[in-house]
């Protein structure tokens, strides 16, 4: 055991701290139980270094440590972890979650797509075959409607049929097969063209949610239910960053908070506060998406009508573009339906991890604990500072930066998550920093402050403040998400290697399955019937033909028969005879055909999923 390496036994902690948990009644992801490891050997309470080896006591000792934190669900820091844990793994931007969308859509198509574009048909039923697969392509691929709805499927057929006729699967069968995946895509934009032009026309559009009318009532309400969770939050933020503040002035009045743990309610309060600060900005942009799709699909639909208004013919390089592009800005009400489905499920799960402050302090206890006691807003907080600024001459070797001496004042990068870098290490809280103070530049890093005093304590000895800071990310290991510590940190994580650097320290590294497949028959079959590849078949034939050759035919006539008739004999009589070597036999099925509905979701949370399996008898075949 004393020759084993740190991270192996790191990795062996960590199974036996899961098995333990589990043994307990606590079933917990190996990356939750990972960095409970890494928060305990970091916290200098513990004693424990990650370039020491352990002995096989302190190995016993690490795992205790690290179980008796997982199974304390009255630890505001344990919530926290499990929030930030949850939110790593499951929060993806928009560009990721549609990008993971649209595979999975492929997934669910190849099946019907393969189907289509490596057939090679040759008698007519065979192309009807293929064109009915069309028709299932189709109906699947916009997601308008239920492919069992008899109403829909009649309605894709009638746009299918008006736009690629069964006279056309000639020359679509003539495609390679890039071709016609391209083909094919742009066929079902047509389809979901039409059908969404029927609507908007009332004359068809069965089975098409209304999803701008449904998205401008639901974007409104999420929004306003973030808007209440975020100000219940932070009135609870103010609150504790009060009662810590109160209990360093006066530490006898309230000497009795010391142990609520009011330091790990504030940071899971905080934490909780910038989660729902993304969720509200992915809502915001979401809005600002579907006011800009309304009106496009507005103008798309009026330039379409006057451009149809009832003619009999027109040309398709004018009026299909339209229809695709009526596709298009449907695809994007269907993926704001998605990402706003996803935000409200991610907001209501986070809800879980803040449930432990109504079970530490109960709103007549804070209420109690709050008399006489000044409760501030980060709002009124910075607003009082607003008028004081460190002065540059003061300071000789610090760089300062001012709103109106900085281009792109707005979009420096902010340390630790904009929180005061002063008030971090030395009093244990986040107050929030007032950029107008000024903002110091220090190794190429920004920091701002919530007093003019903080930000000149902090200008005399940065990389004395920095380390406290980090001294206290270690004592406080949910800070190091909080306060975006990672690169602190990274050379101590166990796993280091293995996580996304894009992404928070937690997270296992991605993983898929990928293959690859060639093409069967690229070009039509050329089989040369008479081709042989045995040598003695050929010499076979070839002394057949020269046996042929000697053999001659003979005719004789006597006296008597004379002017009367003509003889012939032939020395070999004619004769058919065949054989037969093989027997060709086949039997047909029919194809399982079963469609599954609800797989997309709807409006509630819940997913209904229903199949419905169009497979025809075995009597019909």
């Amino acid at each position: 055991m004393s020759g084993e390496l740190p991270q192996s036994v790191i990795k062996r902690v960590i199974r036996q701290v899961g098995l333990e948990c589990a043994a307990q009644g606590q079933s917990l992801s190996e990356t939750l139980v990972a960095f409970m490891v890494k928060a305990v050997v970091l916290d200098p309470r513990n004693d424990f270094s990650m370039d020491q080896i352990l002995t096989e006591n302190d190995v016993q000792d690490l795992v205790q440590l690290c179980v008796t934190r997982l199974l304390d669900t009255t630890n505001p820091s344990l919530s926290t972890i499990k929030m930030q844990v949850y939110f790593d793994m499951n929060y993806a931007n928009r560009d990721e979650l549609l990008s993971e969308q649209e595979r999975v859509l492929e997934g669910k198509l190849a099946p019907v797509g393969r189907a289509i574009t490596e057939s090679n048909p040759r008698v007519q039923e065979e192309m009807e075959n293929v064109y009915q697969e069309i028709v299932t392509y189709m109906l699947q691929r916009p997601g308008l409607g239920s492919p069992t709805d008899i109403d829909v499927v009649r309605e894709v057929i009638a746009a299918l049929q008006s736009v690629f006729s069964h006279k056309e699967m000639i020359s679509f069968i003539s495609l390679s097969k890039k071709d016609r995946e391209h083909h094919l895509k742009d066929l079902a934009m047509l389809v979901t063209g039409i059908r969404l032009y029927n609507k908007q026309c009332q004359k068809g559009g069965s089975g098409i949610d209304d999803l701008p009318g449904i998205l401008n009532e639901a974007i409104p309400s999420a929004t306003r239910t973030l808007d209440e969770r975020l100000h219940s939050c932070q009135l609870l933020a103010h609150r504790y960053t009060a009662l810590l503040e109160c209990m360093e002035e006066d530490p006898q009045r309230f000497s009795c908070l010391r142990f609520f743990k009011i330091k790990e309610a504030l940071f899971n309060v905080r934490q909780y506060e910038a989660f729902l600060c993304i969720l509200q900005s992915n809502a915001i942009t979401g809005a600002q998406e579907v006011e800009s799709l309304c009106a496009q699909f507005e103008a798309a639909t009026t330039t379409l009508k006057n451009t149809v208004q009832d003619k009999p013919f027109i040309r398709t390089k004018k009026v299909f573009p339209l229809f695709m592009e009526l596709s298009k800005l449907w695809t994007g009400f269907q993926n704001e339906m998605l990402l706003l489905s996803f935000l409200t499920n991610m907001a209501d799960n986070l809800q879980q991890f803040l449930e432990i402050q109504s079970h530490l302090f109960s709103e007549e206890m804070l209420i109690s604990l709050l008399e006489g006691v000044t409760v501030k807003s980060d709002v009124e907080r910075i607003e009082e500072t607003m008028g004081t600024r460190v002065d540059v001459s003061d300071f000789k070797n610090q760089e300062w930066l001012f709103p109106e001496t900085t281009d792109h004042f707005d979009q420096l990068i902010i340390q630790y998550h904009g929180f005061c870098a002063h008030a971090i290490g030395v009093k244990g809280i986040t107050l929030p920093g007032n950029p107008a103070i000024g903002i110091l530049k220090h190794k190429d890093k920004y920091y701002v402050f919530s007093s003019k005093e903080a930000a000149y304590t902090f200008a005399q000895d940065p990389d004395k403040f920095i380390q406290l800071n980090i001294e206290k990310a270690k004592k406080y290991a949910e800070l190091i998400q909080l306060l975006e510590l990672h690169h602190q940190f990274e050379y101590l994580v166990p796993h280091a290697q293995a996580r996304r650097a894009s992404k928070s320290s937690m997270k296992l590294p991605p993983k898929r399955d990928s293959g690859t497949q060639t093409d069967t028959h690229i070009l039509p079959p050329t089989i040369v019937r008479s081709y042989e590849w045995n040598e003695w078949e050929l010499r076979r034939k070839a002394i057949k033909l020269a046996n042929l050759r000697r053999k001659l035919t003979h005719a004789m006539q006597t006296d008597l028969s004379h002017m009367r008739r003509e003889n012939f004999t032939q020395v070999y009589l004619p004769k058919d005879a065949g054989t037969q070597t093989k027997r060709d036999n086949s039997s047909n099925v029919p194809k399982p055909q079963i469609f599954l509905k609800g797989l997309r979701g709807g409006s509630s949370p819940t997913t209904h999923m229903v199949a419905v399996d169009l497979t025809r008898p075995l009597d019909e075949t």
